[in-house]
């Protein structure tokens, strides 16, 4: 009996099923990216495996070891933008030395963390901001799940009813209990494509770095602005937001620091992250913010799987139906989504600006290959300092409310 408790303890069913959704959002909505940039760089099968490896075994020391380490949920993801600048910047790049930008872009993360640059930067942020910014990175997310039964009905919306009576009866599965409708929807639907399944475990292959200066210019330093304005400026929101009071820069240090190591195998771009932290953060993946941190640790033993699986991994989430995973994502966010607008428009002073943030994040805009949270950020700022100019400023400043009561100063 005193096992099963252990057990229980440490793998919570809530805290595993957010985990394993968590990593089924974030690889499938950008594993054919990876394999696509891996192809510009001229990658064959062992290669394109390697690189799967190398970051699954990145994300998997990075979730586990930080969210041990701090006892809050961190989770970490390759960059999607990253990797969909590399389908076009590896173009006639050899593979050495696309592994010599990857080495650069994650020594450059970690100066960052090191010389604690981007900490001092997301503590000027206001917390309405913050939370502005995660609505907006999540808003598609939560409009999936319902642009998803425009031709996904017989999926879509048996998850999202079992979903709503779940929350009523049994809250701390609702979100597993929806994803069982769902496997069980496609299923009876004839909604998987099991015909190109390949068994197989992936192989390191080791490619020595060439620093070609072009290409440190051209990919990787490019590849460092992106990663961190598109990728770490939203991850560390969704923890604060959250109310977790993680210190960043250690968590650049190590993603900095993880990716340099591991990219003569492939691993490229590695950040926290933003949407699949979100549904390790919320009141879904745990009850108790203090236990939310197993989603997170769970998730990165998923990473893992998906590492030393490779390809088998990668043609299964192929093989998964689409509308499955949006509609699942979209219902794993509803809490988050709540919460977070909640935080954003709970100072009327701030109130403009978030919805500013709000609405341009949420827009997708993209400009000099950076993403729309940075530009949604800052022209909540610029809102911000511009409704400033005239107004008093309050002696006294309350804590901003954060989701899930939390406290944030």
């Amino acid at each position: 009996m005193l096992a099963i408790a252990r057990i229980r303890s440490a793998a919570p069913p809530s805290a595993v099923a957010a985990g394993l959704i968590a990593v089924m959002v974030g690889v499938t909505s950008s594993a054919a990216l990876v394999f696509t940039a891996a192809q510009a760089a001229g990658a064959d099968a062992r290669e394109i495996s390697s690189w799967m490896l190398a970051l699954g075994v990145g994300l998997a020391c990075t979730c586990i070891g930080l969210s041990l380490r701090y006892r809050a949920p961190v989770v970490t993801a390759w960059s999607t933008p990253g990797a969909a600048l590399l389908t076009t910047g590896l173009s006639g790049v050899t593979m050495a030395q696309a592994v010599g930008a990857f080495v650069f872009s994650g020594l450059l993360i970690l100066v960052s963390g090191v010389t604690g640059w981007f900490s001092r930067l997301m503590g000027r942020i206001p917390v309405p901001l913050a939370a502005a910014l995660l609505a907006g990175v999540l808003l598609r997310f939560g409009t999936g799940l319902f642009s998803t039964m425009h031709g996904g009905f017989a999926v879509a919306f048996p998850m999202f009813v079992v979903y709503l009576l779940a929350r009523r009866l049994l809250p701390r599965y609702a979100v597993l209990l929806a994803l069982a409708a769902g496997v069980a929807a496609t299923v009876f639907t004839g909604g998987w494509q099991l015909g190109e399944v390949r068994l197989g475990l992936a192989v390191p292959v080791f490619t020595a770095p060439e620093f070609d200066w072009k290409v440190l210019v051209s990919v990787g330093a490019p590849l460092f602005v992106v990663t961190m304005a598109s990728q770490n400026l939203p991850g560390v929101a969704v923890i604060r937001g959250a109310g977790y009071d993680v210190p960043v820069s250690p968590l650049m240090t190590w993603t900095g620091a993880a990716n340099a190591v591991l990219a003569p195998f492939g691993a490229f771009g590695l950040n926290l992250a933003a949407i699949t932290a979100a549904i390790c953060t919320g009141e879904e993946a745990h009850p108790d913010r203090d236990r939310r941190f197993l989603a997170a640790v769970w998730a990165g033993v998923f990473y893992l799987c998906v590492g030393l699986l490779g390809a088998t991994v990668a043609s299964l989430l192929t093989a998964m139906p689409q509308e499955l995973v949006l509609a699942i994502a979209g219902i794993g966010l509803l809490a988050t989504i709540e919460a977070s607008l909640a935080a954003a428009l709970a100072d009327k002073a701030s109130r403009e600006a978030a919805v500013v943030t709000f609405l341009a994040t949420a827009s997708g805009v993209t400009l000099l290959g950076i993403g729309s949270a940075f530009w949604g950020l800052l022209a909540g700022l610029v809102t911000g300092a511009v409704a400033s100019v005239g107004r008093p400023r309050r002696k006294d400043s309350a804590p901003t409310a954060a989701p899930d009561g939390a406290r944030v100063h």
